[in-house]
């Protein structure tokens, strides 16, 4: 026999089944790695939908804050808002307020009661379409500014705009947009000058902060010089507000402030800066 044969036979005997094994791991590593890139690509893509999902829902959480924020909703179909009570209502229309403000209010009147300090709400929650009403009431002179028509007495639109904002928001600019924020007894200096209304502001200011309310507009100095004049009307229950007076100026610019009488003044103030944002720094 050929010596040739011999190693023909051999090599097919020994090295074939070798290299049969070979092609056959080849193909099992060939297509584990198939079957690896496969399940990669498939986590690659669940997690693109994931994080997809997450910035929708995000840019959905963000654009239904900035509606919550400028007060473009209706208290009254919200299920976290409530009914103010007719005994707490000084002017006797309608008036919402969330739940929380609403409960710390009626431990703050109960406790006032018991001091002989009588506390009422004469204004509430006002959403864009009620502030819009006051605003451009008095920007059209249907309501007195000061015993003045404004739309008079004020032509220059910059300047009404000014003077409108001593003690009025523009419409989306608004704490009461909020259901944060209430004006306690009477929206008015006057009434705070008078010795029941010193009694009431006195007993607020030494007692509201134990209730969770701040003044946020008090009297103008070097730690508030911009703003609305002062409210002593005017307070805000903190666990509510603090959280949205932060978020305001990451979510609302200027151009989102409109729909509303005078608004092309808008860009001729610091309106978030000075208004927002320009409140007692306790209140921050």
């Amino acid at each position: 026999m050929c010596y040739c044969d011999e190693v023909e036979k051999l090599t097919f005997k020994y090295i074939f089944p070798f290299v049969v094994l070979a092609i056959s791991l080849i193909l099992i590593v060939a297509s584990w790695l198939l079957n690896f890139e496969k399940k990669r690509e498939k986590e690659a893509l669940m997690e693109r939908i994931v994080a997809e999902q997450k910035m929708l829902e995000e840019a959905q959480k963000k654009a239904e804050q900035k509606i919550y924020l400028m007060g473009k909703f209706d208290p009254s179909t919200r299920e976290n808002f409530v009914s103010v009570p007719e005994a707490y209502n000084v002017g006797g229309y309608k008036m919402y307020l969330r739940k929380e403000t609403l409960d710390a209010f009626s431990k703050m009147r109960e406790v006032a009661k018991k001091d002989g300090i009588n506390l009422a709400i004469a204004s509430a929650t006002r959403n864009f379409i009620y502030q819009k009403n006051l605003w451009n009431n008095k920007w059209s002179g249907f309501t007195l500014v000061d015993g003045k028509d404004l739309s008079k007495s004020i032509p220059d639109g910059a300047e009404r705009f000014k003077k409108i904002l001593e003690y009025s928001a523009a419409p989306s600019t608004s704490r009461h947009h909020w259901g944060s924020d209430i004006d306690i007894n009477a929206a008015t200096p006057e009434y705070f000058k008078t010795p029941k209304g010193a009694l009431v502001y006195e007993w607020l200011n030494k007692n509201a902060p134990l209730f969770g309310f701040c003044q946020p507009y008090n009297a103008k100095g070097p730690d508030r010089p911009t703003g609305y004049n002062e409210e002593k009307w005017h307070w805000s229950y903190l666990p509510i507000s603090r959280t949205l007076t932060r978020d305001y100026p990451d979510l609302i610019d200027e151009k989102d402030i409109n729909g509303f009488l005078g608004e092309e003044y808008v860009s001729k103030l610091n309106l978030i800066n000075d208004y927002v944002l320009g409140i007692n720094p306790e209140c921050l």
